[in-house]
């Protein structure tokens, strides 16, 4: 007999060789008809998969993170089996599940599939998934394995069965479809209920520019129909909230291609935008001790060499700025923390003077290839509200909670209230892709782990996430539709002060080694404004918006008035425009709400004679008229009322 530990701590017996589905049919039918595989000691298998020895055991199904990405893996093979069917001699790639479904990369020769084509496509997925084929596994061995795709003619196959080792091989078959796949997969295809193909573009092989163009089909589906029509609906909704959208209609920001890709250009309301939430966190950062610095867009190689940035990273981030000197190597600037470390060591320091807490908005550069650039999410040329903290080893799990606070108040401000922490750690059977002892690593490991305990965070750890120098703590929010984007981030480094040899005189009259903590609430900028526009639909809170208000006058009779004003709305620190247009008011009241302008300030001849406005609020409609005095009065309590509720 062997022993199932269960998620509620509750232990049970059975007979070696249970598998998953049948610990599940002891518990429950119902579940048992749900459970799509099992996870096994931390590792997802097949609900199928005899266990031999004492485990930690879950059963996963749709609501589990776990059972989605092996629902849409599944359902990948599924899509292949359709294709094959649809297209014989078709030959395949990979096929993974996404955050949002699933594709699998194909080359169908001369052939070509457009989204024409999905319709069909999808009907013969409906068809395979009603007959309820079993996803069989089977190991087999690395010679099999190359006999059945040289047979096959699938020279995709061949190149990845390469990197295997014998012995460590299967393949799953179901209906008449049999793929290279270490699994895990759902038991049956009739799982599967609802189908979308969503998208097709083009795809490298192992994403090596060098290679073939495969086609890569996109898709995603669902346990029952009505999941997914909601999943569409939501889709549009995002199209809606689209960031590149409501940049350009808002007038935010742009790109150019004279500029370069991936360089944004910050229009005069995005820029007024992004710099009230800079001044919003410079002020926040003062009351929490930190110190301002500036330091150059480019550096020299030597000082990325000492961090080991460029031997980890190479030409991947670092681009060369040519000089006349060809003696001289200078890159772009893809991080701020080589400089910050530089200015820690301008003068000798004392365990008095610690903890150092230096921040900066510091533009970074670095190359992501054209097809992964997207809006503001995806640059070249980003802000980081970047800050490093130097501080004794006995200072640093205070100054990560500290950090960990600021983080929250950010979130707060803006309105991420839903959101979750990861902890990325080394992955223990791969210590060569990092830097530095295993005590250091073990005791910064330890300090994150502790602080968001002692916080109350809800965490979750994923192994081998942590940058080369030292474990993190990232933040993930979720948004207003429901996604989940990776924001501020909180790094323990032991790394960086031994590579630039840093120093403090420590209360014993000796040299100590500082602890680098780098941290980063918004991350970068630009991303974070994306993230902000599509959370808000682009309604920002009225401290926020470029735009608080609209002075709208009637006719060009009463822009005297407007004018005055406008004057007294600018020195109570309201910031908008007048629509000095000769345009009717309902042009006028209409493009300010297509402009998501918070406030509409309508003058004519009743509000000039009485020295009045008439007020209109977006979302409310008409608030009636007010002397300017109850105006300013009402918009200042609101944005007070944002303000109190982060303070």
């Amino acid at each position: 007999m062997i022993k199932i530990t269960l998620p509620d701590g509750s232990v049970r017996e059975y007979a070696q060789g249970v598998t998953g589905m049948d610990i599940a049919l002891s518990i429950s039918e119902g579940l048992a008809r749900n459970v799509l595989a099992a996870k096994v000691n931390g590792k997802v298998v097949d609900a199928s998969l005899p266990i031999n020895q004492d485990s930690d055991f879950q059963l996963l199904t749709w609501n589990d993170t776990d059972g989605k990405q092996t629902f849409w893996h599944s359902s990948a093979h599924l899509m292949a089996e359709a294709i094959e069917a649809l297209y014989p001699g078709t030959k395949f790639g990979i096929g993974p599940a996404i955050e949002t479904g699933f594709y699998y990369d194909i080359d169908m020769g001369d052939k070509t599939l457009s989204s024409e084509d999905f319709k069909k496509i999808e009907d013969k997925m409906v068809e395979l998934a009603r007959q309820k084929n079993e996803y069989q596994r089977t190991p087999i061995s690395k010679a099999e394995a190359i006999e059945y795709f040289t047979e096959k003619g699938d020279e995709y196959k061949l190149e990845l069965i390469d990197g295997l080792e014998d012995g460590s091989i299967t393949f799953y078959s179901q209906g008449n479809f049999t793929d290279l796949c270490r699994g895990p997969h759902i038991p049956n295809t009739g799982f599967i209920k609802a189908i979308k193909l969503m998208s097709v573009a083009g795809a490298y092989w192992r994403g090596d520019v060098s290679r073939k163009q495969m086609t890569r089909v996109y898709a995603v589906t669902f346990p029952k129909q009505k999941e997914l029509e909601e999943y569409l609906h939501l889709l549009e909704e995002a199209k809606r909230r689209d960031h590149r959208k409501l940049g350009k209609e808002l007038e935010l920001f742009a790109f150019s291609e004279k500029v370069g890709m991936g360089l944004p250009l910050w229009l005069p309301k995005g820029t007024m935008l992004r710099e009230r939430l800079e001044g919003f966190l410079r002020k926040a950062q003062v009351r929490a001790g930190y110190s301002p610095v500036v330091t150059p867009h480019i550096a020299s190689k030597e000082l990325y060499v000492t961090s080991g940035h460029y031997a980890k990273y190479g030409q991947d981030s670092f681009q060369p700025i040519h000089t006349p000197d060809e003696n001289e190597e200078f890159f772009l600037k893809p991080m701020n923390c080589p400089h910050h470390c530089e200015i820690y060591k301008v003068k000798p320091r004392s365990y008095r003077d610690l903890p150092l807490r230096l921040a900066e908005f510091g533009t970074v550069y670095r190359y992501e290839q054209s097809g992964e650039l997207h809006g503001l999410t995806r640059v070249r040329g980003f802000t980081q509200d970047d800050a490093h903290i130097f501080c004794r080893p006995d200072q640093v799990e205070e100054e990560f909670m500290k950090v960990i606070d600021l983080v929250l108040y950010v979130f707060k401000a803006l309105g991420f209230e839903n959101y979750s922490a990861q902890v990325s750690l080394r992955d223990p059977e791969n210590k060569e892709k990092y830097i530095g002892r295993d005590e250091d690593w073990e005791r910064a490991e330890a300090a994150i782990i502790r602080s968001a305990e002692i916080k109350g965070l809800p965490t979750v750890v994923e192994l081998g996430e942590a940058a080369f120098y030292g474990p993190k703590l990232d933040f993930m929010v979720k948004d207003a539709l429901g996604r989940k984007w990776q924001l501020g981030t909180i790094q323990v480094d032991y790394q960086l002060p031994q590579r630039f040899e840093l120093e403090y005189t420590g209360s014993d009259n000796q040299k100590h080694r500082p602890v680098m903590i780098h941290r980063a609430p918004f991350g970068s900028l630009e991303r974070f404004v994306a993230i902000l526009i599509e959370n808000t639909a682009g309604n920002f809170p009225l401290w926020l918006s470029p735009d608080q208000l609209a002075v709208l006058p009637i006719s060009e009779k009463y822009e005297d008035y407007a004018n005055d004003l406008f004057l007294r709305l600018q020195e109570q620190d309201l910031r908008g425009y007048i629509d000095h247009r000769d345009e009717k008011i309902g042009r006028k009241i209409r493009d300010a709400e297509v402009s998501k302008i918070p406030f509409m300030l309508i003058v004519g001849e009743k509000e000039s004679a009485e020295g009045k406005v008439s007020v209109r609020k977006k979302g409310e409609g008409d608030l009636g008229m007010m002397t300017i005095e109850e105006f300013i009065q009402l918009a200042q309590e609101e944005i007070n009322k944002n303000l109190a509720r982060i303070s």
